[in-house]
């Protein structure tokens, strides 16, 4: 049985909107990390000398089944080896990168779409003598008929 408080802060905007930035983050995540797996990072293994960064690894203890050098980070996992995996790290890096970039525009456009114009200059003052208000050009009021 849900309780009256608990539906009442489930129904509120805030909620349903923080699920769906979740998701769409999510699907974001999976995005970019295939961009910089399948399209960023190929390009510059190969510029620096055919280097493919998931196979980018050092051994910190050898594996049981089988004795190094290991020729990929999945021969080394298949053996039991412990080891550093710095090629996907260096990927991961570039993925928050590339997110950070994103996150950071996406808000400040919409920070800029949020500012308030700002208020036209007054084209109105108060007479001292009545506290009526008058155009900013007036020369004498029109309620009192005090010069100014």
């Amino acid at each position: 049985m849900i309780s009256k408080d608990f539906r009442a802060f489930i129904a509120r905007g805030n909620i349903v909107d923080l699920a769906v930035a979740v998701v769409i983050g999510a699907a974001f995540g999976a995005v970019i990390k295939s961009f910089v797996d399948d399209v960023v990072m190929p390009p510059i293994g190969l510029l620096l000398g055919h280097v493919d960064f998931t196979n980018l690894f050092t051994v910190i203890k050898a594996g049981a089944k089988a004795p190094p050098p290991y020729a990929t980070l999945a021969d080394a996992k298949a053996a039991g080896a412990v080891t550093i995996n710095w090629g996907l790290f260096i990927g991961s890096i570039v993925a928050f990168l590339i997110v950070a970039f994103a996150v950071f525009f996406a808000v400040r456009n919409v920070q800029r779409l949020q500012r308030q114009p700002a208020p036209p200059a007054p084209d109105t003052k108060s007479c001292p003598h009545c506290a009526m208000t008058i155009p900013l050009a007036a020369k004498r009021c029109p309620h009192c008929t005090s010069q100014l």
